[in-house]
């Protein structure tokens, strides 16, 4: 018997949310969004889920989502918004919600990227989460370039409206087996999501 007859199986995708044909954010892992338009990618991935979202952010932190620009993308009666006092209970509370299994999207707001032990120790729980039912998925949101360890993939996001037109920026920054892209994102009316043109392929995986 020829030795390609005995080959392994195709692997099986594994379950994710699709943002868009090309993107999918896999469920049961972590992954980044960073730059100045960050949290218009988080509400873009809120908006393209079900049931409750948890926001977590530092309380000394003094920005706050706004209701009126969330409605773009989502519905604000679904988010339940988290604000520890302390540092290191910020990276805590996403790990164990991630953990319980009982949120399906939990966004970590963070004021710096975080090592690689905290990352793998939120993939872990993710994964343990997942066990109760269906897997979540964990958004961590970093400033600047961002720079998290160890997350399944980075996204960066930038505003570029022009008038009325609601546009952004978007790169893969990072994925596995994934070439860095860039992508022109364009939002048509409220809560339909973007739609994407892909712009170019970037040089580096940042």
């Amino acid at each position: 018997m020829s030795t390609h007859l005995l080959g392994h199986k195709p692997a099986r995708a594994a379950p994710g949310i699709n943002l868009h044909p090309q993107i999918t954010l896999q469920l049961a892992r972590v992954h980044e969004a960073c730059g100045p338009a960050r949290r218009s990618f988080a509400m873009w991935l809120a908006g393209q889920t079900q049931g409750p979202v948890l926001w977590i952010a530092p309380a000394w932190e003094p920005g706050q989502m706004n209701p009126d620009g969330m409605m773009a993308f989502a519905d604000p009666a679904r988010f339940i918004f988290v604000r520890p006092t302390r540092a290191e209970d910020l990276l805590w509370c996403i790990e164990e919600a991630l953990r319980s299994g009982a949120i399906p999207l939990i966004i970590g707001d963070l004021p710096g990227a975080p090592g690689l032990t905290p990352v793998r120790r939120m993939h872990l729980a993710a994964e343990q989460g997942g066990t109760m039912g269906r897997a979540p998925l964990g958004l961590l949101l970093t400033p600047g370039d961002g720079g998290a360890q160890g997350v399944e993939t980075r996204w960066h996001m930038a505003a570029t409206h022009q008038g009325e037109a609601r546009r952004w920026t978007l790169t893969r920054r990072r994925a596995r087996a994934l070439p860095p892209v860039t992508w022109q994102a364009t939002q048509t009316k409220p809560r339909a999501g973007l739609n994407l043109q892909k712009t170019g392929v970037t040089d580096t995986l940042a």
